[in-house]
């Protein structure tokens, strides 16, 4: 059923898909050296190319801009011989599919040819190459990213209204929701991600009735590319909302049941933003992954096993679910030095934003002299340096103890001992101590 235009999006609409609808300024990144070699390359013998995407998009928006994509009528192995004769390396990252990466010095530029679907597979379609620059911008996933830009003059070509849509905040499919998402369920995740980056409220229902109709089909996704989409969507500055709306339509639920603590989520959003926790603090999605989960040991270890997450994503996300201690905001130096010497200043500082957060989560206003503590708690983060426990077990030995179970307890006993006393204890002290351990031990 055709989609019905409100007055925006008709007035939105005042050239035909081929003509340009506006113009880029030069961009800095269009200026680089780098970009003007693959460009003069592969325009070497009269092609046209066209930024195609989010460079396109974030330009708009005066956004930083990450990747820059380019899209030529030019079949791949044409794109690789004009690269090569520049002197450009050239890698058929994906040949079937018409795309070569373009690598001088540090910067790589993805280059496809355009293309039309002959047969869709899901996500492996069976494509043909075209010089139809409307039929390739049809496959992508969303309008505001099938906008396209000529490298010389600036010229915007916008043939689904993606500029319309960016600047009202809307996040909407390319043609008919429900056709783009059985082409690749994770544009089903990729709609939130963009919507929660670039999205203004209320979110198109009709792309939310696809999103719920096909989110059962979710876990045929790999464990990473679910956890790339949430990562991203968690790096976007309110995405509490956007977990919100997912749980609401019936989403989130198969692919992360488990993200309960959306108020404690939001919350740990505006202390990163804040300068009086610390400036730079920056945006960290697996903190905030943390933040949304009502887990405990097992229950983090199974999200990570999930969504396949690395070694250390694994180890730091089970430290914030089961963490020795947690800090509260009546909690003494000494025992603040404890937990940070069990677990290091950045898992420490993660625990102390995750509790500061569910502390205002549960309060309706902040006692006098709160924000203070909880900042004293960071600044001992900041200025902890490790400490070590001044004997070892060799020192035992060289007391006449026999290797064995004996000396494990003995060194439980001091190691206690010493951090009872705020780890003030130096070497002859801590010795002085094992010896009288060891006579009251014999």
């Amino acid at each position: 059923m055709a989609r019905r235009k409100d007055k925006d999006e008709e007035r939105s609409s005042p050239v035909r898909p081929g003509e340009p609808i506006g113009q880029l300024a030069p961009q800095p990144w269009m200026e680089a050296a780098e970009t003007k070699t693959v460009i003069a390359a592969l325009t070497a013998e009269g092609a046209e190319v066209r930024f195609v995407g989010g460079c396109v998009r974030d330009s708009v928006l005066k956004r930083p801009i990450s990747d820059i994509d380019i899209a030529t009528h030019e079949p791949p192995e044409r794109v690789i011989a004009l690269l090569e004769q520049a002197g450009i390396k050239a890698i058929p990252t994906g040949l079937a599919h018409g795309t070569i990466t373009a690598v001088v010095g540090k910067a790589h530029f993805e280059i496809t040819t355009l293309r039309a679907d002959v047969e869709n597979f899901g996500r492996h379609a069976r494509v043909k190459f075209t010089d139809n620059w409307t039929e390739d911008a049809a496959r992508r996933d969303f309008t505001i990213n099938a906008m396209a830009c000529r490298p010389d003059d600036g010229l915007i070509f916008d043939p689904f209204d993606g500029l319309a849509d960016l600047g009202y905040g809307r996040i909407r499919f390319v043609g008919d929701p429900m056709q783009r998402i059985d082409e690749d369920v994770l544009r089903l995740l990729r709609f939130f991600r963009f919507y929660a980056h670039y999205g203004r409220p209320p979110a198109g229902v009709e792309a939310l009735a696809a999103c719920r109709a096909q989110a059962h089909r979710l876990p045929e996704l790999s464990g990473e590319r679910i956890a790339g989409e949430l990562f991203k969507l968690l790096a976007a500055p309110e995405p509490a909302a956007v977990l919100l709306l997912m749980q609401g339509w019936k989403v989130l639920q198969h692919v992360l049941p488990e993200a309960l603590e959306l108020g404690r989520l939001r919350l740990l959003c505006f202390l990163e933003s804040r300068a009086v926790v610390r400036p730079g603090l920056g945006v960290d999605p697996l903190r905030r992954l943390a933040a949304s989960l009502t887990v405990d040991k097992a229950g983090a270890e199974a999200v990570a096993v999930r969504l396949r997450l690395s070694n250390s994503q694994t180890e730091r996300l089970v430290a914030l679910a089961a963490p020795p201690s947690r800090p509260t905001v009546d909690m003494d130096d000494r025992a603040a030095r404890r937990l940070l010497r069990q677990v290091g200043p950045e898992i420490f500082r993660d625990l102390v934003l995750l509790a500061w957060a569910e502390r205002k989560a549960l309060l309706a206003r902040t006692p006098l002299g709160e924000t203070e503590r909880w900042v004293h708690l960071l600044d001992l983060a900041d200025g902890w340096e490790s400490v070590s426990l001044p004997v070892q077990g060799r020192d035992l030995i060289a007391l006449g103890v026999p290797p064995g179970p004996r000396i494990g307890a003995l060194l439980g006993e001091i190691e206690q001992w010493w951090e009872d006393g705020d780890y003030r204890a130096g070497r002859e002290e801590a010795l002085e101590r094992l010896r009288a351990l060891v006579a009251a031990s014999r």
